[in-house]
């Protein structure tokens, strides 16, 4: 299967104002360790909309708020798939454990659509392995530009056929257009860039090629809103000089931000480029180089300025400062927020009680088989040296009371601390104001004696920095340990494996378009 026309299988598509999705099925052998996630995917770095558990028997059920109608990522035991979704609807999915969202069956109000889409991503299947578009990259450009429409011609025309036969809604079919148009585009742009590369830095294109790219094109400004692969489009286009800008500007400069560079680039070398597309790029940049756990707090406030300051659109502004909080936790010093949490025997307990006395929040779950096998082993090591001097308190986010008790008696059996359980488990207040995600867990946080946030987010307490808020709060002196313990596989993720899973782009189309902005650390 020829590597670029596997770009295909990228689709992202958003269209109308927000209502309530019912989701309800059944995973043939599905495990209730795995957990199912929806994620909006044309947003520019989007957090799970909702973590549903499965049950033993395989069933599942919830529901949440979808910001649009359009292009969705179901994710299960670490595979993912694109599924189209309309607020208001109720959603029937089902599938087998070993190969599910890999393939899935949808009925209900949801198939008609779901069925068109799922047509035309097997017909790109298995065309893609009838073009040699390596091969085609590598003919003079009269002949490839002849490919490339010859291409857009035989997926245009299966598109209009799949239309005929499951009568799909306009703006899905819309999107699968412009989806194409996005990889025709990303496609021409590689042809470009090979000739460069092979030994002539002057090549240019002809006035047919430019042309046909700008014909592509056509509806730019839906395209650079819904499709998170344009993005990169463009991204990729305008690398090569912002890489010489970036050079230029960042002589001397030892703590300027990749999100800073690219900011003023905007700002002085794209000034024809609308505002809408500006945000959007921006955004995808900070996503990418700056937004990740190992922000120092000087860049964390930097990038808050940004979205701040140039960050228009009101929507991309509110999701980066959603995913930035997520990442990158509170401030320190912020007073440690309470939220609604209960005791084994049904007792409220606040966490202002530890007022005095320093003290470590630890989010966990059961249906994270790692919080067992690495985490508690290190935790009663950590426990047992700093008790003296600090309280824990074990916060279980299951999603009922009854499985939080059987948790906290087994799991955390003579450990000591406080069990306390966040009703509602992810959807619960006190996960929502800590921004405690499924791909956060297990989640450390360190607040001072007098109830103030002492540190971000941690996710391995072996983390040297941990170590040392702990010792500093304490006033003891640990041991040292391995920087490499791990708690949870994934956990401190990436922020490119991040931000990748929340727009929800395939990890090989992001290989092809990633942009590749001038280190600057």
């Amino acid at each position: 299967m020829k590597k670029y026309l596997l770009l295909f299988i990228i689709a992202v598509f958003a269209m109308s104002c927000s209502k309530k999705v019912e989701v309800k099925g059944k995973i043939t052998g599905g495990s209730p360790l795995e957990r199912i996630e929806f994620i909006e995917a044309s947003g520019v770095a989007t957090l799970p909309l909702i973590n549903i558990g499965v049950n033993k028997d395989g069933t599942f059920s919830g529901s949440f708020d979808a910001p649009k109608s359009g292009m969705y990522v179901v994710s299960y035991g670490g595979k993912q798939n694109l599924i189209y979704l309309k607020g208001g609807q109720k959603l029937e999915i089902s599938g087998n454990g070993m190969t599910f969202p890999s393939e899935y069956v949808i009925t209900g109000a949801a198939k008609k659509n779901n069925d068109f889409f799922t047509a035309t991503q097997k017909y790109l299947s298995t065309y893609a392995q009838t073009v040699n578009m390596n091969e085609l990259i590598m003919k003079d450009e009269k002949t490839f530009l002849k490919g490339i429409e010859k291409v857009q011609a035989d997926i245009n025309k299966n598109i209009d056929e799949n239309v005929k036969k499951f009568n799909p809604d306009n703006e899905l079919i819309e999107w699968k257009k412009n989806d194409l148009s996005s990889t025709l585009l990303t496609i021409m742009n590689q042809y470009d860039v090979t000739h460069k590369q092979m030994g002539n830095p002057s090549f240019k294109v002809t006035k047919a090629f430019t042309d046909f790219e700008n014909k592509l094109q056509e509806n730019k400004e839906v395209m650079v809103k819904e499709n998170p692969f344009y993005r990169q489009y463009l991204l990729g286009k305008m690398n090569p000089d912002f890489q010489k800008y970036a050079e230029a500007n960042s002589k001397g400069k030892t703590d300027i931000t990749t999100s800073e560079l690219f900011t003023e680039y905007l700002k002085k070398n794209q000034k024809d480029l609308s505002q809408t597309a500006k945000d959007y790029l921006l955004a995808f940049v900070m996503a990418q180089s700056d937004i990740h756990p190992g922000s120092p707090e000087k860049t964390v406030e930097k990038i808050k300025k940004i979205i701040d300051t140039d960050i228009k659109d009101a929507t991309i502004k509110e999701d980066l400062k959603k995913i930035q909080f997520a990442i990158n936790g509170f401030k320190i010093g912020e007073p440690a927020p309470e939220g609604a949490l209960l005791k084994q025997d049904g007792k409220a307990y606040k966490l202002s009680e530890n007022k005095g006395k320093p003290y470590m929040i630890s989010f966990y779950a059961s249906w994270n088989p790692y919080i067992g096998e690495a985490t508690v082993p290190v935790l009663k090591e950590v426990v047992n040296f700093y008790k003296s001097k600090m309280n824990f308190v074990y916060v279980n986010l299951d999603d009922t009371k009854e499985q939080f008790v059987k948790t906290s008696s087994s799991l955390l059996k003579g450990i000591t601390g406080v069990n306390v359980y966040g009703e509602g488990g992810l959807n619960s207040e006190i996960a929502k104001k800590y921004g405690v995600y499924g791909f956060k867990l297990p989640c450390f946080i360190v607040v001072d004696k007098d109830g103030k946030i002492a540190s971000k987010p941690f996710f391995n307490l072996g983390d040297p920095e941990l170590v040392t808020v702990l010792d500093k709060q304490t006033g003891l002196s640990a041991p040292k340990v391995n920087p490499n313990v791990q708690l949870q596989q994934g956990a401190g993720m990436d922020p490119a494996v991040v931000a990748a899973q929340q727009q929800a782009a395939a990890a090989a189309a992001q290989q092809q378009a990633k942009p590749q902005p001038a280190p600057t650390k």
